[in-house]
């Protein structure tokens, strides 16, 4: 290349390139907005609470940047395994995922512009569904009647 172009590979995501406004400063933003409203939510906030030591959440935000960023931007920052967690809580189930869902879609429509929103549920909730099947099977429940939530039933 002469110069002239940009020097940074173009990232694409189901065909489509990813905006340049998405970036570490952006996943930053949303993973630490996004928390700040869990830790704060009657339903999940007890949850992180009691999993979450005070002095952990900074690794743990560190974690959860490391994550969307291997996520959307295909960095490999990202060393670990995000489902074995969320099968330890007992009674985890639909009602919490929507309401993680909900305020994920706040977080990210507050952020970020529409296509990067976009593009953020759009992951999440492929993430929600993927976990909702494998906390079922892990318990040994059906999953057949398991549907993924979409946004529009938010």
């Amino acid at each position: 290349m002469t110069g002239n172009g940009p020097s940074a590979r173009t990232i694409v995501i189901d065909g489509v390139p990813l905006p340049e406004v998405l970036d570490e400063a952006m996943i930053h933003g949303v993973v630490h907005g996004f928390y700040d409203e869990i830790r704060s939510d009657e339903l999940l906030g007890p949850i992180f609470q009691s999993r979450i030591d005070p002095d952990e959440w900074p690794r743990h935000l560190a974690k959860m940047c490391d994550f969307w960023s291997a996520t959307m931007l295909r960095t490999s920052r990202y060393e670990g395994r995000p489902l074995p967690p969320h099968l330890a809580i007992p009674g985890l189930g639909e009602t919490h995922f929507r309401r993680w869902l909900k305020l994920f879609r706040a977080t990210v429509r507050r952020i970020c512009p529409p296509k990067v929103a976009a593009l953020f549920m759009d992951r999440a909730l492929r993430i929600a569904h993927s976990f909702r099947l494998a906390v079922a099977f892990n318990r040994g429940e059906t999953t057949i009647g398991i549907e993924p939530i979409t946004e529009e039933g938010l």
